[in-house]
């Protein structure tokens, strides 16, 4: 019996780090504790849905007790692009950023010191990529009773606390046998 759970994008404080989400929150970590200046992404107009991983399991979770093997998709619903995350992000660590420019000029500034934190770099954008990705799982919903419970603020922040104790561990490990 085939049982199938698509879920969308899905992100966890400890997910991997090519992923753009776990790209942003590293270099915030870094970027507050000073280890690094700048954050280099591609296109910040993506739009995506991000969902919490802890969410998806206990989806993945409700499918495989289902009698009847079915397919279902464990989405949030909501898209947010590359930019908001990048605000939002930053925003954990008290820094608001404000946009100036456009394509690959535009510079996301601390709005306190003027400081770039973020730079849009060609090398980062994929020629194959989708603009907008939005699951829906209406029918999880309907049929499992399944709901995202995590918010994409909550996501966020969660990523941002989780990174900022992993750098400040690192930043420990290196002083430690320095």
């Amino acid at each position: 019996m085939r049982r199938t759970g698509f879920c969308s994008i899905t992100r966890a404080p400890f997910g991997a780090r090519p992923f753009v989400t776990r790209k942003v929150t590293r270099a915030v970590a870094s970027i507050d504790c000073r280890l690094q200046q700048k954050l280099f992404l591609g296109n910040l107009d993506a739009m995506r849905d991000w969902g919490d991983a802890r969410d998806f399991v206990e989806g993945m979770w409700l499918i495989l007790q289902q009698d009847q093997p079915d397919d279902y998709v464990l989405a949030t619903g909501e898209a947010h692009s590359v930019r908001e995350f990048v605000e939002k992000a930053f925003a954990h660590i008290g820094r608001t950023i404000v946009w100036h420019g456009s394509g690959v000029e535009e510079k996301g500034l601390d709005k306190s010191t003027g400081e770039t934190l973020v730079e849009v770099d060609p090398r980062y954008f994929r020629p194959t990529e989708v603009d907008f990705l939005l699951g829906d799982s209406s029918k999880a919903r309907a049929k499992l009773g399944w709901r995202h419970r995590t918010s994409f603020d909550a996501l966020v922040s969660d990523m941002v606390k989780a990174d900022m104790a992993a750098v400040l561990a690192e930043r420990e490990r290196r002083n430690r046998h320095a």
